[in-house]
């Protein structure tokens, strides 16, 4: 199964996030998407998603910035990875152009009872489990590197 890069993108935002404590610097999406590798636009969506899941706090103004809350850092991956992707089949036998073999094909039933599991995995780990394993040198490197650009500095940029 792979995840769509919304997900993708959505994961490390929220990593990204996980990693801040409440007494450091404001962070934006501009920043967020230099930090993980990707565009400020799809940075963007997966924040505004983020944000409807009250996962995330978005803050505008000068002393505004992004937030992760406390469901933020507690939700599994699995219920995350849910939400972001949807709950669709692994495989599409229907419409619009129905397979021929569906009366009689095992697959569906297999790739469904494939993805249980999948998600099941997922479910043991927190995004907070994430942040405190080897990823977590990782992002604070990634925090670091910016830390000491100025916001003028990151416009620029």
């Amino acid at each position: 199964m792979q995840l769509s890069h919304f997900t993708d993108i959505g994961l490390r935002t929220i990593m990204r996030l996980a990693v801040e404590d409440e007494n450091n610097s404001r962070v934006t999406t501009k920043l967020i998407a230099r930090q993980v590798g990707a565009s400020e636009k799809h940075v963007a969506k997966s924040v505004s998603r983020l944000v409807e899941l009250g996962l995330v706090e978005a803050h505008r103004g000068r002393s505004g910035g992004l937030f992760i809350t406390a469901a933020g850092r507690a939700v599994s991956v699995g219920a995350l990875v849910r939400e972001l992707e949807g709950d669709r089949d692994v495989v599409e036998c229907g419409e619009p152009d129905p397979c021929p073999l569906v009366g009689a094909c095992k697959l569906r039933r297999i790739l469904a009872d494939a993805k249980k599991a999948f998600y099941t995995e997922l479910d043991r780990y927190s995004i907070e489990e994430l942040v405190t394993s080897q990823a977590t040198g990782l992002l604070h490197l990634l925090v670091r590197s910016t830390a000491g650009v100025t916001p003028e500095m990151k416009e620029v940029s």
